[in-house]
């Protein structure tokens, strides 16, 4: 059983709130243990909490979630790109998965609710997914496929 983190944007939360309970609902579904839940101001600000989340010995991968919703700049490109960048940083960092549920950037308000459940619940399948996989390659033998 994968044991997960989740690691949710508070900004934009009438979005991020739905996406928190179908990824709860979504591991439940999958056998998967929600270990911790760490709400975070906004996205851009996920890292930090991924860090210290991946630093548990009773996790084995982080799912983030955010909705970085496109406005009248490019600020949305810049918090999500760094954010995103980041999050694969420190999951290569720590050897443990980090999934990217992070709606965006250029995502309108109205597009990011209707994509929520989907981003959800396809975040929580990739870090399982991940999560058991992973483990499994420096015990392979030569040829073998991991799935």
């Amino acid at each position: 059983m994968a044991r997960l983190g989740i690691v949710v944007s508070e900004f934009n939360y009438d979005i991020t709130k739905i996406m928190l309970e179908k990824a709860l609902s979504h591991a439940r579904f999958l056998g998967a243990e929600v270990r911790i839940v760490v709400k975070v101001p906004g996205t851009f600000d996920a890292p930090y909490a991924v860090a210290e989340v991946l630093k548990r010995d009773d996790i084995d991968a982080v799912v983030v979630l955010g909705a970085v919703v496109k406005g009248e700049t490019e600020h949305d490109e810049v918090v999500a790109h760094q954010a995103a960048r980041k999050i694969l940083d420190l999951g290569v960092h720590y050897s443990k998965p980090v999934s990217l549920g992070i709606i965006g950037p250029g995502a309108s308000r109205m597009q990011a609710i209707e994509r929520a459940e989907e981003y959800a619940a396809r975040s929580v399948e990739a870090a399982v997914k991940m999560a058991v996989r992973l483990p499994r390659i420096s015990s392979a033998q030569a040829g073998e496929l991991i799935e």
